[in-house]
């Protein structure tokens, strides 16, 4: 049977509901590694939500879709179910958990990282966006933004089969983590984000040129920085590590660190 909603049908919202038991698992084993109460968000028919009451922790699950919503509430009493919407519902819980929709996953993300109440974040979304966030085959403009404040880890690949309706692509399990101590500081946030941002969009034939324009700093103290970094000879903004642009940050435009990082001369690159 197929549930309707005053939102449109679950293939109108984007949504694919889990069906392999293992896939399942290896989300739960990824949740289970964090702490604190756990907000679910997009709970749809429950697949997650039943192995999450078993976790012994304060859960709150939330859909759009009423039906699903009060079908929850019956079947799973010690859960907490309210139908919300993610993009206002409040988010302050430790641990932020879901099978995104996939056609809300940036919105999703975009909210939470400006979200400053949670600790982790455990995330099925779709493939290329987990990949292209955890920094695997290149760093992004967006994962360098915000690397100075969370760690991106992608935990497994999920093929399009284990959904229904089956999805053209498939998802990915994207582990994100809050550090406890920043590498730039909230005050220099917006100049970080506008120096990252320059050095992705901006012109330049060589990185000492890109980076010297997107900080104001001369090319050869770019060039100078990137040797120092055992960077020397790489090429392109995406090829750097994305907690690497925190430390070039701080020798480009002379600010400092929140916490200096000991490992300065360790592999930034990708």
């Amino acid at each position: 049977m197929r549930f309707q909603s005053t939102f449109g049908g679950r293939h109108e919202l984007g949504q694919n509901f889990l069906r392999s038991p293992s896939t399942i698992d290896r989300f739960i084993a990824v949740v289970r590694d964090t702490e604190g109460s756990i907000l679910e968000v997009g709970a749809g028919d429950g697949a997650i939500t039943r192995k999450l009451s078993l976790l012994n922790r304060d859960i709150t699950a939330i859909d759009v879709d009423e039906q699903l919503v009060k079908r929850l509430q019956r079947d799973i009493p010690t859960v907490r179910v309210e139908r919300a919407d993610a993009l206002r519902f409040s988010l302050d819980f430790p641990v932020i958990v879901g099978n995104i929709p996939f056609n809300l996953t940036t919105p999703i993300l975009r909210r939470l990282l400006k979200s400053s109440t949670w600790n982790y974040a455990v995330l099925l979304t779709q493939w290329e966006v987990a990949r292209k966030r955890a920094g695997v085959g290149g760093c992004t403009m967006m994962t360098a933004q915000a690397a100075p404040w969370y760690v991106f880890e992608l935990r497994g690949r999920v093929p399009a089969r284990h959904f229904a309706p089956q999805p053209s692509v498939d998802g990915g399990i994207l582990h994100i983590a809050r550090r406890e101590k920043p590498l730039v500081s909230s005050a220099e946030r917006r100049n970080y984000e506008s120096f990252v941002r320059a050095a992705f969009t901006g012109r330049g034939r060589t990185l000492p040129q890109i980076l010297g324009r997107a900080s104001g700093a001369p090319s050869n103290q770019a060039s100078r920085v990137l040797s120092e970094l055992s960077l020397g000879d790489v090429r392109l903004p995406r090829d750097l590590r994305a907690d690497t642009w925190a430390v070039l940050w701080s020798r480009l435009t002379q600010r400092r660190q929140p916490h200096d990082q000991e490992g300065a001369r360790r592999d930034f690159r990708q």
